[in-house]
């Protein structure tokens, strides 16, 4: 690998530890209740911070980021996507901890006023990081995977194909000793994740629990746990159903890759704050999983995936791009090889492999997932992620004026029957027959008038 300058990087950062989250078995959406993030989570997190501060902000780290300011952020520099959703404020602190890691205080955040004062900022130079955050309700670029009528298809075919039942029935002795320590919730390989969920966070948390519950639980209902995740957030084919959730979140990544390789863009750190479920898809969507196959699980709290852009020297002055992953919080970055590559993957050829498989707005998730034009029609990323594409503006374009079409003639439609009832029902005049001439439909929206002769 001989690209040793690194130019900027993305980081798909996973929250910290977090209290029980449930979610639906089928539509993945979350239960009642809420998820908070615990103060282990907001430790996790800070770490993640403090090792990425001292990888790419250090300037005698082997990675630092060439040109980046090293100790007081640059907000041009650095920008910060937070996914607001299912165990929304656990990734939302998660987020903050991070960030307060990467950029702890500093005495020189500072400003000397006209008067000549010297003002550091609150806690001996506490460094304020806005973030974007993402919401289901606006932008699906984070969470894709919730209210698809497609992936709730696929997770069905899953649940239902041979395989997985086959892990079931094999499953039986654990599931049927097992239920005295999850209290009513169904023992099925469908409602594993939270059952496994259920079990680890009651480990960490509860003491009691942690006395009771036989030492071998807690492992099996890990691996039954990450058999059913990795079926469910991934997919044989690149552009599969499953694999939506990579499929948008990659949107943000290549957006910022592209920002980064351009020399006139001062963007050169992306963190994207959000939950396990991309980290599957992505590692199945850019074959990792063939040469890392121990990939194909959930990822633990804290872990992060850095995808760094490299420039090669001169002559060759191309970008290439290098993938390091890090299981929660206990080890360093390895390097994890993308499309069958054994090293570095040149940046255009990145996109262009998954050119056809990316999400890039609420429009064309909205036709994946088959919800239809009713909704496509409006929705469209925001502008920060990226562009809407031409077709999309002449879908919405086609539908707004056939919209206007249909009210302008169910407004005529409506004016002419009023009319003929009024003329039925009243006493007419010898002379005053009237006859329909024209109609003014004046500009765009107004309604129809309707002009009569005498």
């Amino acid at each position: 690998m001989s690209h040793p300058e690194v130019h900027g990087v993305v980081v798909l950062a996973r929250n910290g530890d977090r209290s029980e989250c449930y979610q639906h078995p089928i539509t993945q959406k979350p239960g009642p209740g809420t998820t908070e993030s615990t103060p282990l989570g907001e430790v996790q997190a800070h770490q993640l911070g403090s090792y990425l501060k001292d990888v790419y902000f250090n300037p005698e780290s082997s990675s630092h980021i060439h040109g980046i300011s090293p100790e007081i952020v640059n907000l041009k520099e650095v920008h910060v996507r937070v996914k607001v959703g299912g165990e929304g404020a656990s990734v939302f602190d998660s987020a903050t901890a991070v960030l307060q890691g990467l950029f702890p205080p500093n005495p020189k955040n500072r400003i000397t006023l006209a008067n000549e004062t010297t003002v550091v900022a609150p806690l001996n130079g506490y460094q304020y990081v806005p973030v974007e955050t993402v919401e289901p309700s606006n932008d699906r670029s984070l969470e894709s995977w919730t209210d698809c009528p497609a992936f709730q298809n696929h997770v069905k075919k899953v649940l239902a194909s041979d395989k997985f039942k086959q892990v079931e029935k094999d499953a039986a002795p654990f599931f049927k000793d097992a239920a005295d320590f999850v209290f009513g919730r169904p023992t099925t390989l469908e409602n594993m994740y939270n059952l496994w969920d259920y079990m680890s966070s009651e480990l960490i948390h509860n003491i009691t629990y942690a006395h009771r519950l036989p030492p071998t639980f807690i492992d099996q209902a890990r691996g039954l746990a990450d058999f059913r995740e990795n079926a469910i957030f991934s997919d044989e084919n690149m552009n599969g159903i499953g694999n939506i959730a990579s499929r948008t979140v990659l949107s943000s990544v290549t957006a910022a890759l592209q920002r980064i390789a351009f020399n006139g863009d001062p963007l050169q750190f992306m963190l994207i704050q959000t939950t396990y479920q991309p980290f599957i898809s992505l590692f199945h969507q850019t074959e990792a999983i063939k040469r890392h196959p121990e990939l194909g699980a959930i990822a633990d709290p804290g872990s992060a995936l850095a995808i760094e852009l490299r420039r090669a020297p001169p002559p060759d002055a191309r970008e290439f791009l290098r993938f390091k992953f890090r299981n929660g919080t206990n080890e360093d970055f390895r390097v994890i090889n993308v499309f069958g590559h054994h090293e570095d993957v040149p940046l255009t050829e990145f996109i262009y492999r998954l050119e056809g498989s990316v999400i890039h707005s609420n429009g064309e998730w909205a036709r994946t997932c088959g919800i239809g034009s009713q909704y496509s029609s409006w929705l469209t990323l925001p502008e920060s992620v990226n562009k809407m594409t031409a077709g999309d503006k002449f879908l919405e374009g086609t539908l707004v004026l056939g919209m206007i079409f249909f009210l302008m003639m169910f407004t005529w439609l409506g004016s002419y029957l009023f009319k003929g009832y009024r003329r039925r029902s009243a006493l007419r005049l010898r002379g005053e027959e009237a006859s329909l001439e024209s109609i003014n439909y004046g500009a765009a929206g107004e309604k129809a008038m309707i002009q009569y002769r005498d």
